[in-house]
């Protein structure tokens, strides 16, 4: 079989597993909260856009989703969504205001947890500020059915800290050669000096489902030869001019425009990770992830 046939393969694969495998026949281990990381190797390739949409269409559904904006010192969820936080975590850290006091509700009943400019790296806090943080998310874990953690770009200590901790790691691309030759270096960095196997991969912008295909068959060629990780194909998501019409007026593409081909890729992005979440090796529980964030930090010490 061609490499082009099997990558086609598994994109229908991924496409059919919500049929074979309902979600309201899954144990309830597998519907606990799931814990994914959206990162990008290069700036400017659409990952807080992704977050955004993914969240509303995840909310839609019903699920209760909390949005971490780790993007820190540069965060922007709050003006996607046409926020006006009060608080952040600029005074969570400085003592001011609790977790809950400074969350943030979007739309659909979104909780957005927003960063403040200015905001020093994570990895950076004192043990008094990292405990306090650990132990105030952990008290909030169970309210929500998805937590997705909008990371800064590039391959900062900031970038690996969440990235390594949360249960899924997605990355997300553009076909330009500069975009695909960060992300690969973000999985070699990731998988050399912290051991991670498992990457989900996101191929943003692009024309075709086939142009996504070559950029995926790529990456694999490249982390199969020199790396020793699993990368799967996520999903891809169209260019579609419009999409900064909806970051003018802070409005969510798939609200404004749901009859879209790049609305009907993200829900195909959806149900791709809602299941990859499931079939995947897991490393742990939600509070398996607030725990290992403590570590990382303690290891920086």
């Amino acid at each position: 079989m061609m490499a082009n046939e099997r990558l086609r393969d598994q994109a229908e694969t991924l496409r059919t597993l919500r049929s074979a495998e309902p979600r309201e026949a899954l144990a309830p281990a597998e519907l606990s909260t799931k814990v994914i990381s959206v990162t990008s190797g290069k700036g400017g390739v659409g990952k807080t856009s992704v977050v955004s949409n993914l969240a509303v269409a995840w909310a839609k559904q019903g699920s209760r989703v909390l949005i971490i904006d780790a993007d820190l010192g540069l965060a922007n969820i709050d003006v996607v969504f046409g926020l006006s936080p009060r608080y952040t975590l600029n005074n969570f850290f400085k003592g001011q205001r609790r977790l809950d006091e400074i969350m943030t509700e979007g739309p659909y009943g979104i909780k957005v947890m927003p960063a403040g400019s200015g905001m020093q790296d994570m990895t950076k806090l004192s043990p008094e500020q990292r405990m306090r943080f650990i132990q105030e998310l952990e008290a909030l874990n169970e309210d929500f059915d998805l937590v997705l953690i909008d990371t800064g770009a590039g391959i900062s200590e900031n970038v690996t800290y969440f990235s390594t901790a949360a249960q899924t790691i997605m990355i997300v691309t553009t076909p330009q050669i500069t975009a695909t030759t960060d992300a690969y270096a973000l999985m070699k960095l990731l998988a050399l000096e912290y051991q991670e196997k498992n990457f989900s991969l996101l191929v943003n912008s692009v024309a075709t489902q086939r142009e996504a295909l070559q950029v995926y068959e790529k990456m694999t060629l490249v982390t199969s030869r020199f790396l020793d990780v699993s990368v799967e194909f996520t999903g891809w998501l169209p260019f579609d001019k419009r999409i900064n019409e909806s970051l003018k007026k802070q409005k969510p593409f798939v609200d404004m425009f749901p009859k879209t081909k790049l609305t009907e890729a993200c829900l195909a992005v959806l149900d791709n990770l809602q299941n990859e979440t499931t079939a995947l090796p897991q490393k742990g529980t939600p509070q398996f992830f607030w725990e290992k964030l403590l570590n990382l930090c303690d290891r920086k010490k």
